[in-house]
């Protein structure tokens, strides 16, 4: 019985080796071609559960690659002067900003929808 346990994953000439396409992590094929999270529907909302009381604005459903998708969230974490970050798709906004977001992202071409109450 001949088992298969994924190939190599490590080589010591190059590397941690993706298991996809079974180059070296640093030159992967894969994630060239990873497509987009989004559903195009762009929804930016407020939430503050499970952040002790802060709010935070979230912008949801943009179909964006991951390096646009941050530079993205650089440009409304400027336009609104505050910090935050990129999670799965997901931009973080610290403080409630949606009504700025949400010119911000109408003067870049797409059309957001305000979620939630």
């Amino acid at each position: 019985m001949k088992h298969s346990n994924g190939g190599l994953v490590y080589s010591t000439e190059s590397g941690r080796m993706c298991p996809g396409c079974r180059e070296p992590v640093a030159s992967c094929a894969c994630k060239a071609s990873a497509a987009p999270v989004g559903d195009g529907n762009v929804r930016v909302s407020r939430q503050t559960k499970g952040r002790g009381g802060k709010a935070v604005t979230l912008v949801k459903g943009l179909a964006l690659d991951a390096a646009a998708l941050a530079v993205l969230g650089k440009a409304l974490r400027t336009a609104c002067g505050s910090g935050g970050t990129v999670k799965d798709g997901v931009i973080e906004v610290q403080g409630d900003h949606c009504d700025r977001i949400m010119e911000e992202l109408s003067k870049l071409g797409h059309r957001p929808k305000r979620a939630g109450g």
